[in-house]
């Protein structure tokens, strides 16, 4: 009588190259994710930029002429933040019709300037161009995002 090898099982051998197989689809799927991941971190940033430099820009779309040159920061009715054409950080050179002030929120430096058509007080303007730029680091390299909009004064009388 002779005896059948049985075939119900899996060989030492077998076994250890699947194991090599799956753990290399592991490391690789784990370097996926890594990689998806920081795209996704990348996009909030890109969309907070966006959504800080948007923001600024409507505020200052929204508020009284009067107003234009003052911020209110924590949105609770009382300007905190008075924009500057003095020449000191942000603002490049004094009396040169540029207004500028700057906010730091979560690595990400908005500036955003109100520039005048002509040299003078702002009820004596004409029309302003708004700009508003956000500035942060991502994946290793300085990004910035602008927005600008031109405003008019509702109540200038004159020539252009």
């Amino acid at each position: 009588m002779r005896r059948q090898p049985q075939d119900t099982g899996f060989s030492l051998i077998e076994v250890m190259i699947a194991m090599v197989i799956s753990g290399i689809a592991f490391i690789g799927a784990i370097g996926a994710v890594q990689i998806s991941s920081g795209h996704t971190r990348q996009g909030a940033l890109d969309s907070r930029a966006l959504e800080l430099a948007q923001g600024r820009l409507e505020v200052k779309q929204s508020v009284r002429w009067l107003y234009l040159l003052k911020d209110d920061l924590d949105e609770d009715g009382i300007p905190e933040t008075m924009m500057k054409d003095d020449g000191q950080n942000p603002d490049a050179m004094a009396d040169d019709g540029i207004y500028t002030a700057m906010l730091e929120r979560n690595g990400i430096t908005v500036v955003w300037s109100v520039e005048t058509d002509r040299p003078g007080p702002l009820g004596s303007v004409g029309m302003v161009a708004i700009r508003a730029v956000s500035s942060y680091v991502g994946q290793g390299s300085p990004k910035e995002v602008m927005v600008a909009t031109l405003r008019a004064n509702p109540a200038f009388v004159g020539q252009r």
